[in-house]
C-alpha cells in the first residue's frame, strides 16, 4: 500500500525517507548504510521502511 507517514512505534517521521532510499537502493547502494544517512538509526524505523511493500499499483486495477 503506501508508506506510512509515521513509524508505528515510535511516531517519527519517515514517509518523506522512502522515496530516496528506494532510489538509492535501486542504483545498487547498501541499504543499512542509505538507512544511516538518512537518520533512520532505530530498529523500529528501520522495520516500516524495510517492510514496505508497494501494492498500490496492483490494487489500483481493481477499481
Amino acid at each position: 500500500m503506501i508508506v506510512p507517514v509515521r513509524c508505528f512505534t515510535c511516531g517519527k517521521v519517515i514517509g518523506s525517507s522512502f522515496e530516496e532510499y528506494k532510489r538509492r537502493t535501486g542504483e545498487g547502494e547498501n541499504p543499512g548504510k542509505v538507512l544511516d544517512e538518512l537518520g533512520l538509526d532505530r530498529y523500529c524505523c528501520r522495520r516500516m521502511i524495510l517492510s514496505h511493500v508497494e501494492l498500490i499499483e496492483e490494487i489500483m486495477h481493481f477499481d
